[in-house]
């Protein structure tokens, strides 16, 4: 995390989504896939190592790609015999961190602006984001799909900056990959890497924006 100075006083909060604003995905996605008769790891083996269904999701994350055609390419990869609503059902035990969303409520409500600035993976036919509740937490949302760029271009972390009107300076980013950070702090934002428990890093957050306490 980029140390905090004295006198600087911070305006907005920029929040990711998947890691941040939601508990355990990969042990609900890992539940997902022995309930399928797959091997636990079947789904980050076949997103971190089969090179299409990478480059895929990268066309996923940019809007060049439907999230029901990589539904129907990846799901004879993994070894799912129906590709319908496919990231849907993976998803379907993701639930939001509690934690995360009471520090969002709280940062809104003690005046700073709030923007959620996601690499996504297709709103449709499964919408992460409304079915982790998340939408109406915002001032301003930035989701790379919609934008057709994604983190760690530099040019969706200006895109969010302008829609929040505020300078880099006056700006907090959590992320929980450490490769989203550097183009954050290059224009000035202070960054906070997310950790597991969540209550570690909604207590940092908390100390760093002056709020009275962490949520529980």
């Amino acid at each position: 995390m980029t140390s905090q100075t004295p006198d600087r006083e911070y305006r907005a909060l920029i929040l990711d989504f998947g890691g941040v604003l939601t508990d355990n995905a990969s042990l609900a996605i890992r539940e997902w896939c022995v309930s399928e008769g797959l091997d636990e790891e079947a789904w980050r083996r076949t997103l971190g190592q089969n090179p299409d269904v990478g480059a895929w999701y990268r066309q996923l994350e940019r809007g060049t790609m439907s999230q029901a055609e990589w539904n129907r390419r990846t799901a004879p990869i993994l070894g799912v015999a129906d590709h319908e609503n496919l990231m849907g059902r993976a998803w379907a035990g993701v639930k939001p961190s509690t934690g995360m969303v009471a520090l969002a409520k709280a940062a809104r409500a003690a005046g700073y602006r709030l923007a959620m600035l996601s690499n996504s993976f297709g709103l449709d036919p499964y919408d992460p984001y409304a079915a982790c509740g998340v939408w109406e937490l915002f001032d301003v949302t930035v989701v790379s799909e919609l934008e057709g760029m994604a983190k760690p271009d530099p040019e969706i972390y200006q895109l969010a900056l302008d829609r929040i009107g505020l300078p880099g300076e006056a700006c907090v980013f959590v992320d929980d990959y450490p490769g989203n950070l550097p183009p954050a702090e290059a224009m000035g934002i202070t960054t906070v890497l997310a950790a597991k428990p969540h209550h570690e890093t909604v207590g940092r957050l908390s100390a760093l924006l002056g709020l009275d306490a962490a949520p529980a």
